[in-house]
C-alpha cells in the first residue's frame, strides 16, 4: 500500500464562519464544515438539518413526464399488460421492485410482469430476449428502469412488435435518443429538471409520484412507502447525497430503521443490523452487497422476488438463499484478488507499469468489477480485470481519483468489440488476439496522460480539530450532518502532536489493524480511544512515546452496553 498525501480543504471566510457559529450556537469547527458544504445561513442550515419531503421537486419538471404518465394511465385504464424491465444490480432490482409493488397496488397484478436480464447471457441493459419475453406475455407497454437511454435499435425492435417503451434512466445519453413514447432521464441534454443526479430508482420514484398526483392518490400511502428501496439504490449506486437524494436517503434510512418492507427487514436481520439507526454505510457494505450477490452468482430475479415478498416465511427463505450467494461471492472475490495481487507482486514488468491489465479465463465474471476496485485501491493506478465469456474476453475497469478512465478505454476503441461506462468505471469486450495490443495501448495512453500526483493516493481533510473539542454535544451536532456519502462525506479531521498513552497494540486477523488511546500533548487533558483498520503496519512508529499526527472520522463504539466516542483513523504520520 502506498503512503497517502494529506490534502487540506479550504477553510472558508473566518467572519462568515464566526457569524454562522453564533447564529446556530455551534462550535466554529462545525460551522466551518457547513460553509465548506455551501451552507452559509440560518435558513440553508435549517433545510440541511431538517430535510423535508415537501422540498422534493415537481416530477412534471422532468422532460417527457407528462407523456409517460399519459401512456401509463392509458395502459391501466385499458387493461393492457405491462412489463417492468431493469438491470441486475442493486439500482435495477430496487427500481423494478418499487415499480412492481406500486402498480400491483393500483392495478391488476395479473397484468404486470417483470424481467431481469441474465448477467452472463444477455449482459447489461435492454435485451432482445427481454423484448421477446414481453411479446410472450402479450405486453403492450415496456418500462425500462436504470437502463435504455442508449438502446436506439432495441427500442425500434420493440416498437416493430407493437410494444411501446417508457425509458427511466439516469445515465448520459449517447448520440440520438431512442424513439420511445417517453424518455425520462434528468441527464438527457434537453431536460431542464433541476437535479441531475438521481439514481435509476430515483427516476422511477419520480414517475410513480407523478402518476399518483395525476390520479389523486395519497403520496404517503402509495409512494413514500417505497423510500427504503430508493435509499438502498442511492447508497449502492454511489450517487451524490445532496439536494433531492439527501432528502430521499434521509427518509429512506428512517423507514428502513422503523418500518421496512418485509424483504428489506429480512436482509436487515441476516446482516445483523440491530442498532436503532441505519446509516448509508450499512446499506453500502451490508444490505447492497447481498442484493447484488443474487445477480453476480445466480440471477437478479431472486433479489426482486425477495424485495416484493409480503409473506415473512417466503422472504426468509429467499433471503437465506441470497445470503449463501453473498458468502460464495466473498470467497470467490477474495480468491481472485489474492491471485491477482500475487501475479503483480511476482512480476517486475507489472510492478513497473502505470496501469494494471490482468486476464485469466476462469476468473468469475460476476466479481471482476469488485476485484478491479480492490487492486485500484492497493496499487492506486487505473486497473482492468478480464476473463473469458461467450468466446470473448470481457472485463471491468476502475480508475483513480481525477483520471478519466473512459477516455483511456476510448483510445483503444479500434481494438474492442464493445465498451461503455464513465470516468471512473467501465466495461469492455475484446477478441483474444487483441489482448496484447489492448494492454500496450492502454498503458501508453495512461502513461502519456496521467500525472504522478494522480498516482498518489490522497486523504482529504476538512479541518484541524483539538481533541478536547470532541465532546458528546459536538458529536450530537456532527451526527445531524448525516446521511453521509458522495457530496456530503463524513468529515475527516486532523489532530497534530498527539501521543499514545501506552495501550497501543495490533489487533485483528494477521494483526492488520491497530488499536490505541491518544492524548493531546499541548492540552494534556484526558484521552480518547482510536481504531485504525488496515494500519497495523504503523504500530511501531507510535510505540516509543513519539509525537505523531492523525487524521480520522469520529464514530462511536458500544462495548458491554456502554457507548463511547471513538476515532476511526484514516492515516497516521
Amino acid at each position: 500500500m502506498l503512503e497517502k498525501k494529506w490534502v487540506f480543504r479550504e477553510q472558508g471566510d473566518v467572519e462568515k464562519i464566526d457569524e454562522l457559529s453564533k447564529q446556530l450556537n455551534i462550535n466554529p469547527v462545525l460551522s466551518t464544515l457547513l460553509i465548506q458544504r455551501g451552507i452559509t445561513s440560518f435558513d440553508t442550515a435549517k433545510d440541511y438539518f431538517r430535510p423535508s419531503l415537501e422540498k422534493l421537486h415537481n416530477p412534471f419538471l422532468m422532460k417527457d413526464m407528462d407523456k409517460a404518465v399519459e401512456r401509463l394511465n392509458f395502459a391501466i385504464n385499458n387493461n393492457e399488460n405491462i412489463l417492468i424491465y431493469g438491470d441486475y444490480d442493486v439500482d435495477g432490482t430496487t427500481s423494478v421492485s418499487m415499480m412492481y409493488l406500486f402498480l400491483k397496488e393500483i392495478y391488476n397484478k395479473n397484468n404486470i410482469a417483470f424481467y431481469i436480464p441474465d448477467r452472463y447471457k444477455e449482459g447489461y441493459g435492454l435485451s432482445k430476449h427481454g423484448i421477446e419475453y414481453a411479446v410472450e406475455k402479450k405486453c403492450a407497454l415496456l418500462i425500462t428502469l436504470d437502463c435504455g437511454i442508449k438502446e436506439v435499435d432495441l427500442v425500434n425492435y420493440a416498437q416493430g412488435l407493437n410494444i411501446d417503451v417508457i425509458i427511466c434512466d439516469h445515465h448520459n445519453q449517447g448520440g440520438v435518443l431512442p424513439n420511445a413514447v417517453a424518455v425520462l432521464d434528468p441527464k438527457r441534454e434537453d431536460c431542464n429538471y433541476p437535479f441531475k443526479e438521481l439514481s435509476g430508482c430515483g427516476v422511477g420514484f419520480k414517475l410513480i409520484s407523478a402518476l399518483s398526483s395525476k390520479r389523486n392518490l395519497d403520496l404517503n400511502k402509495f409512494v413514500f412507502k417505497y423510500l427504503d428501496l430508493v435509499a438502498i439504490s442511492i447508497a449502492s449506486d454511489i450517487v451524490p447525497i445532496v439536494d433531492e437524494n439527501r432528502i430521499l436517503a434521509f427518509y429512506g434510512l428512517k423507514k428502513i430503521a422503523e418500518n421496512p418492507l418485509e424483504g428489506v427487514r429480512q436482509i436487515k436481520l441476516i446482516s445483523g443490523l440491530t442498532a436503532p439507526e441505519i446509516t448509508i454505510n450499512d446499506l453500502v457494505f451490508k444490505i447492497g452487497p447481498r442484493i447484488n450477490a443474487a445477480g453476480r452468482i445466480e440471477s437478479g430475479e431472486s433479489a426482486v422476488r425477495l424485495l416484493i415478498a409480503s409473506d415473512e416465511h417466503e422472504a426468509e427463505i429467499i433471503c437465506s438463499e441470497i445470503d449463501i450467494c453473498n458468502k460464495e461471492r466473498k470467497d470467490i472475490d477474495h480468491l481472485i484478488t489474492s491471485e491477482a495481487l500475487e501475479i503483480i507482486a511476482n512480476s517486475e514488468y507489472q510492478l513497473s507499469k502505470k496501469t494494471t491489465v490482468l486476464f485469466k479465463e476462469d476468473w468469475h465474471k460476476g466479481v471482476i468489477g469488485i476485484v478491479a476496485s480492490r487492486l485500484t485501491d492497493y496499487y492506486y493506478r487505473p486497473t482492468v480485470i478480464l476473463t473469458k465469456s461467450n468466446g470473448l474476453i470481457t472485463g471491468s475497469a476502475r480508475s483513480v481519483d481525477g483520471f478519466d478512465l473512459y477516455k483511456a478505454i476510448e483510445s483503444c476503441a479500434h481494438l474492442l468489440v464493445s465498451f461503455g461506462g464513465h470516468k471512473y468505471a467501465a466495461g469492455l469486450t475484446l477478441e483474444f488476439d487483441k489482448l496484447d495490443l489492448f494492454e500496450k495501448q492502454f498503458e501508453k495512453f495512461v502513461s502519456e496522460n496521467i500525472s504522478e500526483d494522480l498516482l498518489t493516493p490522497k486523504v482529504h481533510i476538512d479541518t484541524v480539530l483539538e481533541l478536547q473539542n470532541i465532546t458528546p454535544r459536538f458529536f450530537n451536532v456532527l451526527n445531524q450532518f448525516q446521511p453521509f456519502g458522495p457530496g456530503n462525506m463524513n468529515p475527516t479531521f486532523a489532530s497534530v502532536e498527539v501521543e499514545d498513552i501506552g495501550l497501543g497494540k495490533k489487533v485483528g486477523k494477521n494483526e492488520a489493524h491497530i488499536k490505541l488511546s491518544v492524548k493531546d500533548l499541548s492540552k494534556a487533558v484526558g484521552f480518547i480511544d482510536v481504531i485504525g483498520f488496515g494500519l497495523g503496519h504503523k504500530a511501531e512508529a507510535i510505540s516509543q512515546n513519539k509525537k505523531f499526527d492523525i487524521c480520522y472520522s469520529i464514530t462511536t463504539n458500544t462495548f458491554r452496553g456502554e457507548t463511547k466516542l471513538q476515532l476511526e483513523l484514516k492515516d497516521i504520520r
